[in-house]
């Protein structure tokens, strides 16, 4: 039963982050990711304020909003709540060591996967 929470979560948040997307802008620089990436790191922060605060929300209530919705919206608000979670814990190599690797190895990945389609192709 919790996949369908996770899964109607999902849906809601790429449904989201679909529309910022349409947003017109002008500009080369990605405002509507970051814009859309901030949305998620306040909103993950904000389902993690109430969930720590209130024991009475339901596990299924909290996989819907911070697995689904956040994580169809943007994994970056994952990523960030993880990152913040270490700090926190004044686990700073670690959390540095997260943040780095988190950026390096996406952005390899990413290169590494359109390398793989161009020799597909």
């Amino acid at each position: 039963m919790s996949f369908l929470f996770v899964a109607l979560g999902g849906a809601l948040g790429a449904i989201g982050r679909y529309a910022i997307g349409l947003i017109p802008v002008k500009t080369e620089f990605p405002v509507l990711t970051l814009i859309t990436n901030i949305i998620g790191a306040v909103l993950i922060g904000f389902i993690v304020g109430v969930v720590s605060s209130k024991s009475d929300v339901s596990d299924n209530t909290v996989l819907f909003w911070k697995t689904g919705v956040c994580g169809g919206f943007t994994t970056f608000s994952t990523f960030s709540l993880e990152a913040l979670i270490l700090f926190e814990k004044k686990s700073y190599f670690f959390g540095s060591v997260y943040v780095v690797l988190s950026a390096a190895f996406c952005i390899f990945g990413v290169l590494l996967g359109k390398r793989l389609a161009m020799m597909l192709r």
